[in-house]
């Protein structure tokens, strides 16, 4: 039957080997198998066997997430010798929907409508969430809102409703609730802030989140809300392929029927209740309450409103910058040619390795999962010690990266309603607590390159407004300073110095005043680098030095200031013993493979424990920043907003007549965030555009 020609003939001539094919690839399902289900429930990991058992395999990919501790990053140690375990839910207890156990119901008409509204008037909290035909906030129509009160028990308003009631007026019904003084809990609730405050509905505080609380009980765990269900409650969710399937043929949710659409609504709001019940005691029993009640769930109606404002591009300038990245990127192709003698496809990494490793005999540092020499940034710095042409190519890979990432498609995602680019500001990514950004993501513009400089004059003020720029200086080093009490750090922040040329006074043993732009530029690298725990290999690829240089840069650097190098010893001391680490706000991070045999996997997390309390001081410091500028600007009814976070930076707009008072709250509010024993400097500016505020 099969019109192929080729085909027919291969399944004719090779029947047998066909059939035993289909036999091969299919499951046996009818053996008897005496095995208790609760025997397959997945333990944590024994990770010092993985690592073995990756390397020796070569599972590249599942080694790196082992390592950064995305396999089995629960059950370590806690401060009072207790693991903090994820629950284990076995198969027997797991529960779902049953629609005689729960009372779900959908809102009609507006009589219904009007009498759920004063219900939950009367509430002191309430869970909810919002079905929409979009997973992007700022794109996204509203279909409905679910309310939950007790366990089991729900509502959920299609918008508009059946009786012709339509969304504009149910969101003006429902405003007093969202702004009232009611506890509000939910799931992501900065998505739900975001799409209701498109609809013209604020959501105030208080909130608690439960993908935040969990965050913070264990940062690089999965934070789904379906995962939370079945560990915490023992509860398999609803999934949303069972209402809208998948892939080209998925439903807008709009096009679901009403009572179906309820029952999953209806159990989103209603499962975010019961998990905030859950996750709150535990959060409680583990010392976390505080640092989510004060940091983490007043910082989402910051971010809610800093995704919504959005910060404006010029698509002039981003095209004049594309002009000039051309001519660099074809400068740096005619470079690249002559030092490797021929032209090739530079984008190819075939035939860079052929020119790399064949023809220039370049050492292969490491292999592709398919076994060909890598050429992936790793493996380019460190050759770029050996041979200019590495060199090259990293410099050719940012600047294409920049043309394409930034400065190409910037102009494309501007929003046709506001006229400006919205990012996505991720809470619960980053497991040292920093945020993250997406879609575009603005944290990434490579601020150390000319260019990459230049890409921020695209970000520009509305008209009669100006961008106001501040960026904590040197904040990381003073955190390490503060933690080490190191009296050569302290004091040089004391007097003002500037820190890099007194490191390389130190180190060099010279006066300050002799130390050269290369010294300094040396001090600076190992200055940045001890927070992160670098590496001789990791210094020398930033200096393009040999590892002995750096070496002995790190050493001298930690006998200049030697309450550092104990305070880094008292870490990964407390790191082995605990199995976590924390910042001053109390905030922790789990180090997976602290107690490792493999010394490679063992030094990794080591600097992974050291850089953590810096830097997870830093994303709390600024947080905190974050929260009480924003309600400081709230409270005095100013029209200036914050737009963006960028690491130590924030960036504001502000109308000229409010400049002045900004700078005062700003300057305030970060200062002060933190008191960490040693002077804190902000730098400050103002300009139309991003770079001129910088």
């Amino acid at each position: 039957d099969i019109k192929g020609k080729r085909a027919r003939e291969g399944l004719t001539d090779h029947r047998d080997d066909a059939l035993l094919s289909k036999k091969l690839v299919t499951i046996k399902t009818d053996l008897e198998v005496d095995v208790d289900w609760q025997a397959f429930h997945r333990a944590h990991p024994n990770r010092d066997r993985l690592l073995s058992l990756f390397s020796e395999l070569e599972f590249s990919t599942l080694l790196k997430k082992v390592q950064s501790g995305e396999i089995g990053a629960g059950g370590e140690s806690t401060g009072d010798g207790v693991a903090f375990q994820e629950p284990a839910i076995t198969e027997q207890e797991v529960r779902a929907y049953e629609e005689d156990s729960v009372e779900y119901r959908a809102i009609r008409n507006r009589e219904q409508l009007l009498d759920l509204h004063d219900k939950l008037l009367e509430l002191d909290r309430f869970a909810f969430d919002t079905e929409t035909t979009s997973t992007d906030p700022m794109w996204a129509s509203l279909v409905g809102i679910s309310f939950s009160w007790e366990a089991g028990q729900a509502c959920y308003i299609p918008t508009p409703l059946p009786d012709g009631t339509t969304t504009a007026e149910i969101c003006e019904v429902f405003s007093p609730i969202f702004m009232g003084p009611a506890l509000k809990l939910g799931q992501n609730l900065k998505y739900d802030i975001v799409t209701l405050m498109r609809h013209g509905v604020r959501v105030v505080g208080p909130l608690f989140d439960t993908m935040v609380a969990h965050y913070l009980l264990a940062p690089e765990e999965p934070h789904g809300l379906d995962n939370l269900a079945l560990k915490y409650l023992g509860y398999r969710m609803v999934p949303i392929t069972e209402l809208i399937g998948d892939g080209k043929n998925q439903l807008s949710m709009r096009d679901v029927p009403l009572d179906q659409v309820c029952s999953y609504a209806c159990e989103d709001a209603d499962i975010s209740l019961q998990l905030a019940d859950a996750l709150k005691e535990i959060m409680e029993r583990e010392g976390l309450l505080e640092i989510a009640e004060k940091i983490e769930f007043p910082l989402i109606l910051v971010l809610a409103d800093m995704e919504t404002a959005g910060i404006r591009v010029d698509p002039r300038i981003l095209a004049e910058i594309s002009e000039i990245l051309d001519t660099q990127i074809k400068i740096l192709e005619i470079d690249i040619y002559e030092v490797a003698g021929e032209e090739f496809n530079i984008g190819s990494t075939q035939q860079l390795g052929e020119i790399l490793f064949n023809k220039l005999g370049l050492r292969k540092v490491s292999k592709t999962s398919k076994g060909a020499a890598s050429t992936k940034e790793t493996v380019l710095e460190e050759l770029s010690t050996e041979h200019p042409l590495p060199g090259l190519i990293l410099d050719w890979r940012k600047l294409t990266k920049l043309k394409s990432t930034y400065v190409d498609s910037l102009g494309e995602l501007m929003h046709p309603e506001t006229g400006r680019v919205h990012t996505n500001f991720n809470q619960t990514v980053a497991a040292t607590g920093r945020l993250s950004s997406s879609g575009p993501n603005l944290q990434n513009i490579p601020i150390r390159t000319e260019m990459g400089r230049e890409v921020r004059k695209a970000f520009v003020a509305e008209d009669s407004r100006m961008l106001l720029a501040a960026d904590y200086v040197q904040i990381e080093l003073r955190i390490l300073a503060s933690m080490s009490g190191d009296e050569g750090l302290k004091e040089a922040f004391a007097r003002g110095e500037d820190i890099h040329t007194s490191a390389a006074a130190l180190i060099y043993g010279i006066p300050p005043v002799e130390v050269t732009r290369e010294q300094r530029r040396k001090a600076k690298e190992v200055n940045y680098g001890i927070p992160y725990g670098i590496s001789s290999w990791g210094l020398a690829q930033r200096l393009r030095c040999s590892m002995k240089e750096a070496q002995a840069l790190i050493d001298t650097y930690l006998q200049s200031f030697p309450r550092v190098t104990t305070h880094i010893n008292n870490v990964i001391n407390e790191a082995h013993t605990r199995g976590y680490v924390q910042t001053l706000m109390g905030r922790r991070r789990f180090v997976p493979n602290i107690q490792s045999r493999n010394r490679t996997q063992r030094s990794f997390a080591e600097r992974v424990a050291v850089n953590m309390p810096i830097q997870g001081t830093q994303a709390d410091m600024i947080k905190i920043a974050m929260v009480r500028i924003h309600d400081r600007l709230k409270k005095e009814k100013m029209e200036s907003r914050m737009l963006l976070q960028v690491h130590d930076e924030l960036v504001f707009e502000a109308p000229g007549s409010e400049i002045e008072r900004l700078r005062e709250i700003v300057r305030d509010g970060m200062v002060h965030a933190i008191d960490l024993g040693v002077p804190v400097e902000i730098d400050m500016n103002v300009g139309e555009n991003w770079l001129d505020a910088h």
